[in-house]
């Protein structure tokens, strides 16, 4: 071959290579035709991010997924894009316009969606080129963006067309406020963190008389916003207290003391103070017993004129100063250390603050029964199993969806409401609204600019449940040619933290707008950590930089050491060994592909026994193989597949394949073997491809002459053909008899390649007289023997 073949390999020159020729020849576009498709969609990163090792691990086995349908003659479509982002974008945005000179709160909506737009397209899609140094094989003439006119035109059409079913409504709610975006969030973008807190016990005066009742509270500040203390109805302690009122410290304000079995007698002191602006439970009880609500809180977590006292002060610092306040004026019987449970914002990190909210909701207790019943009877496979009862437990006890957020960035709610008035009309624009409003008013004199839109957008998650569909139009085209090929996907890769976000809704609103699943399977990976198991995060400096990884170990190394111990749904515990191990597998790839190319042919040489033996059985444990990895990928054992390639490699072709029939020493090989030798390796690069895509291109392009556009990635997957299990028995015991022999000398201090004459006990061991030429070739045999007794 002319081609010169270097030492070493370099990923560095070899990774941008191929790349760019893959791209160049549109070799991961896809277009409906009449193949079978495959379709993933990528789970959409945030259009704020940059990759980290979750992104590596998650974008590693969807790639592997992708390229191995493509090989086996799938129309395979991998649909990447990004999520915009509603909290952490504006967020980003807010601090931008910090740094120079900006107000958000003094500028206008238009003047803001400027910037941000200006924003996202500097900064965003960094993650997507980062995830091209990766191998990522999608199609990204398809990228596409939670904000694109379609797709933003997707989430209006869905959020009318709920509303006109009667499914979404507005009203004031509890909700958990993020006092730093100043907005709603879920619960599940609220994160319970165990925290060392204080229980303050304070003294509440009896109305008209000289005594009290003392209750326990982790949150001093509220007590501003107090409008009753409870206690348990059966509670003997406090009978004689029914139907008296206890007096508010500080503000003085007379509140009912009142009954209901909610309250746990052992916790504190048995009688709990009610705040029902700042308190779940409280609201509930609130509503009950129609008590008043005290919101004494501003957006932003300060107190407002509702509080009386401290009126613009952080309500931490509130909580030091009030503390004080209470013990100089004798209200505080005792104070004790507590752990307890602190939600924190998923996003800002801020404590979530409870709080009274006009909001927009979803209901979900019918939209999501088909969801519920078609992973329950495995319509939709997820693995690992396990998380279906996860997902089923969330899904019995779902609960509306608050959809409505009080950000800026995103789609804005199409409610339009009536000049002077809370009454609105919902619809896709303002000509429709407008056309709405005047029907419903009998004021045909109306204008747009009478018209208010709301000033709320719908969560980030309202956009991305449709993503399935709408990056193929399926909404705003439900019959097009597009949707009616890809949809159903196959496959969704994802981390199972976002089962309920996401996971559980796309397949509600596939239910609803194509009355099917939106995938098949769902394959979960796991958290990655740490040695130590910790998750990483940048406090700790814990979690190293997947480029600089890449730059150091080469894609196809960090590829491979993410998967060697990685099981579905299990946690990778993250080591530096791990992308040292695939980057020197990636060697020994190499170094055998060296070693077959430095053999010189002689075309007049005849084919030794062994040779003969050897290529029999590699054929055969090829054949093993495929089945062995079609099984695997079959049940979605990923981590297990990358092993077994990884030792098969390593162990069947290097360690004695190539052994087997490698000719002597400055000797030539025969062409029969050579070319047996090549059509293996072949094979074994087009298994590998998934895994390494970089080095199997580039060791399959050397491996003989190739026309331009020619690639492994469209190169058929090898199939399995029937094997000979026998054969392969056989041969294990050929390998234990030349692995004893090879001991024994080493045992002995017998060179390797001195010659040993071979005795074999003709009752011992199963022997087949036709392994002879290869036991004598690896043991250093120079004659075998069958003897009756041993000598």
């Amino acid at each position: 071959m002319s081609k010169e073949i270097p030492s070493q390999y370099n990923p560095q020159t070899t990774e941008d290579k191929w790349y760019s020729y893959w791209l160049k020849n549109k070799l991961f576009k896809s277009l409906p035709d009449e193949r079978e498709p495959y379709t993933i969609v990528i789970p959409p990163p945030n259009v704020t991010g940059v990759l980290h090792m979750g992104h590596m691990l998650n974008n590693t086995i969807q790639d592997i997924l992708v390229r191995r349908a493509r090989m086996l003659g799938k129309n395979a479509c991998w649909v990447p894009g990004t999520d915009h982002a509603s909290i952490a974008t504006e967020a980003k945005v807010v601090a931008k316009l910090k740094e120079d000179g900006i107000d958000k709160n003094k500028i206008s909506r238009d003047e803001f969606m400027e910037h941000a737009w200006e924003w996202k397209e500097k900064h965003g899609g960094i993650i997507l080129e980062q995830l091209k140094k990766l191998g990522a094989s999608c199609d990204w003439d398809r990228t596409t963006f939670t904000m694109d006119e379609n797709l933003y035109k997707s989430v209006i059409k869905i959020f009318v067309d709920l509303y006109n079913k009667g499914n979404i409504y507005r009203g004031i709610r509890m909700v958990n406020w993020d006092p730093s975006a100043k907005t709603a969030v879920s619960d599940e973008e609220v994160i319970h963190k165990e925290e060392q807190s204080k229980l303050y016990y304070i003294k509440y005066k009896v109305e008209g008389e000289d005594t009290h009742l003392t209750i326990a509270t982790t949150r001093p500040e509220t007590i501003l916003g107090d409008t009753a203390v409870c206690v348990h109805p059966e509670d003997e302690r406090f009978i004689s207290f029914h139907s008296k009122n206890v007096i508010v410290p500080l503000v003085n304000r007379p509140v009912p003391i009142i009954q209901d079995e909610y309250v746990d007698r052992e916790f504190g002191t048995g009688a709990l103070k009610i705040t029902p602006a700042h308190d779940i439970h409280d609201y509930e009880i609130g509503q009950k017993h129609n008590l008043q609500s005290i919101d004494i809180f501003n957006d932003d977590g300060t107190l407002n004129e509702a509080a009386e006292l401290y009126i613009g002060q952080d309500r931490f610092e509130v909580r030091k100063q009030i503390t004080k306040q209470l013990e100089q004026e004798g209200f505080i019987e005792k104070i004790e250390d507590y752990v307890n449970k602190v939600g924190f914002s998923e996003r800002t990190n801020a404590v979530i603050e409870p709080k009274l909210s006009m909001q927009w909701f979803l209901k979900m207790e019918e939209l999501a029964k088909p969801a519920l019943e078609n992973v329950t009877n495995d319509t939709i496979k997820f693995f690992p199993r396990k998380f279906k009862n996860v997902y089923r437990h969330w899904m019995e006890n779902v609960k509306d969806w608050n959809i409505s957020r009080q950000l800026w960035w995103g789609q804005r709610i199409p409610a339009y409401y009536l000049p002077n008035s809370n009454d609105f009309v919902i619809a896709e624009n303002i000509e429709k609204a407008l056309e709405l409003a005047k029907e419903k008013t009998g004021n045909t004199k109306l204008t747009e600019k009478d018209l208010h839109q709301d000033e709320d957008v719908l969560d980030t998650w309202f956009s991305s449940w449709l993503w399935p569909i709408s990056v193929f139009n399926g909404i705003n085209k439900p019959d097009n040619e597009e949707i009616n090929y890809y949809y159903p996907t196959n496959d969704l890769v994802t981390g199972h933290d976002i089962i309920f976000f996401w996971i559980a809704r796309m397949i509600i609103s596939g239910y609803e707008y194509r009355e099917q699943f939106p995938f098949r399977s769902v394959y979960f990976t796991g958290m990655v950590r740490d040695k130590q198991g910790r998750k990483m995060s940048k406090q700790l400096g814990n979690s190293p930089d997947p480029i600089k990884l890449m730059e150091k170990y080469g894609a196809d190394g960090v590829r491979i050491g993410m998967l060697l111990c990685s099981p579905a749904g299990g946690d990778l515990l993250y080591d530096d060994k791990l992308p040292e191990q695939g980057r020197n597998f990636g060697n020994k790839i190499w170094n055998a592909f060296r070693l077959v190319k430095q053999w010189e042919v002689d075309e007049k040489l005849e084919q030794p026994e062994s040779a003969k033996k050897a290529i029999s059985w590699f054929g055969n444990k090829l054949n093993q193989t495929i089945e062995t990895l079609d099984r695997q990928f079959a049940d979605y054992r990923i981590s297990e597949a990358v092993m077994t390639i990884y030792k098969f490699f390593w162990d069947e072709f290097s360690a004695w394949y190539l052994e087997m029939v490698k000719p002597a020493y400055q000797k030539p090989i025969d062409a029969a073997t050579l070319k047996s030798t090549n059509a293996f390796f072949d094979k074994i690069l087009r298994i590998l491809h998934p895994f390494m895509p970089f080095i199997t291109e580039e060791i399959w392009q050397l491996l003989e002459d190739r026309n331009d556009g020619e690639s492994i990635v469209v190169a058929d997957m090898p199939k399995k053909l029937n094997y000979d299990e026998s054969l392969l028995s056989d041969c294990e015991i050929i390998k234990e008899v030349i692995s004893s022999i090879r001991k024994i000398k080493k045992d002995k201090n017998i060179p390797l390649k001195e010659k040993v004459q071979l005795k074999i006990k003709s009752n011992s061991v199963k022997y087949k007289h036709h392994a002879n030429s290869i036991i004598e070739k690896l043991g250093g045999v120079d004659n075998i023997e069958i003897v009756e007794q041993k000598i």
